[in-house]
């Protein structure tokens, strides 16, 4: 697929693309014409790729990453220093602490949800002629009980 095709899929701009392209995370073949050609592959690899950055990982970080999301995994251990070890145990606790902070998040929403659902008022069903034009029932009672009092000639 072409890079306009890849950028749609994946939401992410074209130069973003290129920039991937540059830091080694995506390759791209080129057609006679020039134009870039992506495997469908590259679709989640971008997804992937933009993930990681979102939490904050540095693309020369993902780089030696990305091995290990594809499958058959390839690992590079003699890429691993102690400096690029460090970052992704900081990033893994910093990942942790997030997925249990937004877990405790959706909880309390779902118990609250669940809570309001289940001591809320059941809502009468609608019914024709007054509320049906807008007029809550209150007024439409008391408009009922004016015309009864009014005498009939």
């Amino acid at each position: 697929m072409r890079i306009g095709e890849l950028s749609q899929r994946t939401g992410t701009p074209r130069r973003l693309l290129r920039y991937y392209e540059e830091q080694g995370l995506i390759a791209a073949e080129r057609s006679p014409n020039g134009y870039r050609d992506y495997d469908e592959r590259f679709v989640d690899r971008v997804l992937q790729i933009r993930g990681l950055l979102d939490a904050g990982l540095p693309t020369r970080i993902i780089r030696q990453i990305l091995p290990c999301l594809d499958k058959p995994r390839v690992i590079h251990f003699r890429d691993a220093t102690p400096e690029m070890l460090a970052t992704l145990e900081r990033e893994l606790e910093r990942m942790t602490a997030r997925v249990e902070c937004l877990t405790r998040n959706r909880d309390a929403i779902a118990a609250y949800l669940e809570e309001v659902r289940a001591t809320r008022a059941p809502q009468p069903p609608e019914e024709s002629g007054t509320e049906a034009r807008g007029e809550p029932r209150a007024e439409a009672a008391e408009a009922e009980r004016a015309t009864d009092m009014v005498p009939s000639s």
